[in-house]
């Protein structure tokens, strides 16, 4: 006999789930597919030995899958871009433990999506309860959500988490026919600057292609590999992905994909990987093998920008933190994330930290919007 209502399951692998009922849910972000988390955790760049092991919620209903939660039991803070290092320091400094705490996120990636993926609210609020059930069972000493859209950080904090605020960068299309188009919108010396940045890279010799699809080979994502660990290697940290995972992304969604390669007499030695879905292109990882100023501007920034132009893709978003990315035409917008702690005097003065935090976010928005490179009189110059 098939189950009278919802029933929610916890497991430690999307394996056994079926990709097409996975992307049913998922919708069209591409960073939410089976093709992307299910590599996360084969590969080893989300594990349990990397201090990810999944807890992923499943809803079912009638033996449906109706929702479903991407959770992870850390037992670190790496790879998620909104810091609570001070928290876990306070905790150690009082004598409690701090980790394992479970994360709703997805890995290494700080992209604004959905996170209780289910089409109602009932559905949501399930997921959300769900979770913080699981938490205490797990006697995790929190409960943190990356990145939701606001309606479902609103959702959360409905359910008793409490909410945070943050900045990113991100660059809209507003219809331009052209790079030169976009960058008659800016005023002049901004204009000037970009045009310098993009001529230095031009003298260098350095000329770029795009590789869609099937067109990343197994070589470019050899090479590319090569870049991104080098790049890590620079600024003497460890690379959280691996060639397997690229390979990976390559077989499952290249249709997602674009490589953009950068070469100087004819041998690769720059580039950039951007995930997109069509309409919002995500700048994810990118890596060097030579220095050359400003190198990292047109790989990351500007030959992202004209292809978004040519694809007519509508939003282009650059990552965590990088207010130099307003003066390429970025511009701030808010990111929240939700977050439950079990400690009732910890939650309290997190709470009052966060609402401190809250105004600060408000004031640094306003501040950043006042230094657009944008001419005053024309309307892309509006905040995003």
């Amino acid at each position: 006999m098939k189950p009278a209502g919802p029933v929610i399951e916890v497991v430690d692998s999307i394996a056994s789930i079926a990709a097409a009922d996975w992307n049913r849910l998922a919708g069209d972000d591409p960073l939410l597919r089976h093709e992307f988390l299910h590599p996360l955790h084969e590969t080893g760049c989300a594990s349990v030995k990397s201090g990810w092991a999944p807890q992923f919620l499943l809803l079912r209903e009638q033996e449906k899958l109706t929702g479903a939660m991407p959770l992870y039991l850390k037992s670190h803070s790496y790879g998620e871009y909104v810091f609570d290092w001070a928290w876990a320091d306070a905790y150690q400094r009082h004598g409690l433990a701090y980790y394992p705490k479970l994360l709703s996120a997805v890995p290494f990636t700080p992209v604004t999506g959905s996170r209780m993926l289910a089409d109602t609210a009932a559905r949501r609020e399930m997921l959300a309860g769900a979770a913080l059930e699981l938490a205490r069972e797990m006697h995790a000493s929190s409960l943190h959500c990356l990145y939701p859209g606001l309606e479902q950080a609103n959702e959360l904090n409905g359910c008793g988490l409490l909410l945070r605020h943050g900045v990113q960068f991100h660059w809209r299309n507003n219809d331009y026919a052209d790079f030169d188009s976009f960058l008659a919108t800016f005023n002049h010396d901004k204009r000037k600057k970009i045009k310098q940045e993009r001529r230095r890279v031009r003298d260098a010799g350095i000329v770029f292609e795009w590789f869609e699809g099937p067109a990343i080979t197994d070589a470019l994502w050899i090479f590319f590999n090569r870049c991104y660990r080098e790049t890590y290697r620079q600024h003497h940290s460890t690379p959280y992905l691996n060639l397997e995972f690229f390979r990976a992304l390559g077989r499952g969604m290249a249709e997602n994909l674009v490589l953009i390669v950068g070469n100087r007499d004819g041998n690769p030695i720059a580039a950039s990987l951007n995930i997109h879905n069509g309409k919002r292109l995500c700048g994810r990882y990118w890596g060097a093998l030579e220095y050359h100023p400003s190198l990292h501007f047109e790989a990351c920034y500007y030959q992202v920008i004209e292809f978004c132009i040519a694809k007519r893709i509508a939003v282009f978003e650059g990552g965590a933190q990088g207010e130099h990315k307003i003066a390429r035409g970025l511009m701030p917008v808010e990111t929240h994330s939700a977050h439950w702690l079990a400690h009732p005097q910890f939650a309290a003065a997190i709470e009052d930290f966060l609402q401190r935090e809250s105004r600060g976010v408000e004031i640094y928005l306003d501040e950043l919007n006042e230094r657009s490179p944008f001419r005053q009189n024309d309307s892309s110059s509006s905040a995003q």
